[in-house]
């Protein structure tokens, strides 16, 4: 059974910055992808950034240069850095693995930027 287990949401002002982590427990022998989605209030979950084991890195557009994506393959766990944030960042974020055959999503963590 795996888990993903998430944290390091919260509020936070536009301009401010955040740090989310996902780990990864259980039967894992290796994970291909990990990556961050989001989804705000009555729009679709989007992928945000994801990291391959290699390093490979892709991001959404909208969060090019503020947002870094990184992994630590020894602790199977991966981070979202959060700088500039945005209103329009606001969503739940959720922490996604592709292990080949299968993939498994996180909870979910809250992400507001508001003053």
């Amino acid at each position: 059974q795996v888990q993903l287990v998430e944290s390091g949401g919260g509020l936070v002002q536009p301009g401010g910055s955040l740090t989310l982590s996902c780990a990864a427990t259980g039967s894992i022998y290796s994970i291909d992808v990990m990556g961050w989605y989001r989804q705000a209030p009555g729009k679709q979950r989007e992928l945000v950034a994801n990291i391959l084991r290699g390093g490979t890195k892709k991001y959404l557009d909208s969060v090019m240069g503020r947002f870094t994506i990184s992994r630590d393959n020894a602790k199977n766990t991966v981070y979202l850095q959060m700088n500039s944030l945005k209103p329009e960042d606001t969503a739940t974020y959720y922490c996604h693995i592709d292990l080949g055959p299968t993939d498994y999503w996180g909870q979910g963590t809250q992400v507001t930027v508001s003053s």
